[in-house]
């Protein structure tokens, strides 16, 4: 059974379409299909393939988290379920997007906003904005939380 309903695909895909080069959804989990597997990673990778489903400039691929831990370090995927939004193509560029723990309800609005701004390759900032960052002086790590509570 589809986790996204008829019209929220219809919505989706709309939104797709004004993507401007390819991403690939690389999903880290733990014990696929079995005893093992994580918390909300047999539901998010049901809910990234939908997504996937929706557009041909989008893909998947997973991987497990213990089985793939050198590809997981270099993602620095630390949790799982996890999502790397990168920009696919001849030269995959990785933006640092990461998505941890299943993207839905309120967080599913990100993980479309996220493909659409990685599909971009580059930051939608006013001029103010970028002048200011330009003053960093050394790498930042930045983490968004996000909860409907």
């Amino acid at each position: 059974m589809p986790l996204l309903k008829e019209n929220i695909q219809n919505q989706v895909r709309q939104l797709l379409e004004k993507m401007e080069s390819p991403v690939k959804l690389v999903m880290f989990t733990q014990g696929e299909g079995g005893a093992l597997e994580c918390d909300m990673c047999a539901d998010t990778r049901q809910l990234i393939t939908e997504i996937a489903d929706l557009s041909p400039r989008l893909k998947t691929e997973i991987y497990d988290f213990v089985a793939d831990a050198a590809l997981a370090e270099k993602y620095k995927i630390d949790k799982i379920p996890a999502v790397a939004i990168v920009q696919d193509g001849a030269e995959p560029k990785d933006f640092g997007v990461r998505l941890f723990g299943i993207p839905a309800g309120y967080e599913f609005s990100s993980l479309i906003e996220d493909v659409l701004l990685v599909s971009r390759g580059r930051a939608e900032l006013s001029p103010q904005t970028v002048e200011q960052l330009s003053r960093l002086d050394k790498p930042v790590h930045i983490q968004v939380y996000v909860t409907p509570t």
